[in-house]
């Protein structure tokens, strides 16, 4: 179960439908946190899925540099972005950015949290399910519509 939390959460509903739209939005947020400063850790449903948005860090926008690294825990995050898998994950920090249909056991450990919702049916009622989650621990989520 998921522990309350005191975290600032925003939910981000794309009108977009697609995975890649979901990791590319991920993507500019890791932008905007890394030039603020702040530890990132990017939560994915898979290993097939930490691969692709690792690969996308990289390429999603031209002159785009932000220093990331697949989580490891064997060693605190060197790098100021890390991505995760429900097998190997960070349970604490500043911005859990979560990829996954359901809210991680973990996301009490971090004072912000991003949500990002898809347009389909299956993306609109997981999130709803998340937000759903989330005020049943006492908490208001915003919710932020992206074009």
């Amino acid at each position: 179960p998921v522990q309350a939390t005191s975290a600032r959460i925003d939910f981000y509903v794309l009108k977009k439908t697609g995975l890649v739209d979901r990791m590319l939005f991920a993507c500019r947020l890791s932008e905007k946190a890394y030039g603020l400063s702040k530890q990132v850790y990017a939560h994915t449903s898979s290993d097939e899925q930490a691969d692709k948005l690792d690969q996308m860090l990289w390429t999603f926008r031209d002159g785009s540099f932000i220093p990331h690294e697949r989580f490891n825990t064997k060693h605190q995050p060197r790098a100021p972005v890390s991505i995760g898998t429900p097998e190997i994950y960070a349970d604490n920090g500043e911005l859990l950015i979560n990829l996954c249909d359901v809210v991680p056991t973990f996301a009490a450990g971090y004072s912000r949290i991003a949500e990002i919702v898809l347009a389909d049916d299956k993306g609109r009622k997981a999130g709803r399910n998340r937000f759903r989650q989330y005020r049943e621990l006492g908490l208001e989520p915003e919710t932020h519509s992206i074009e």
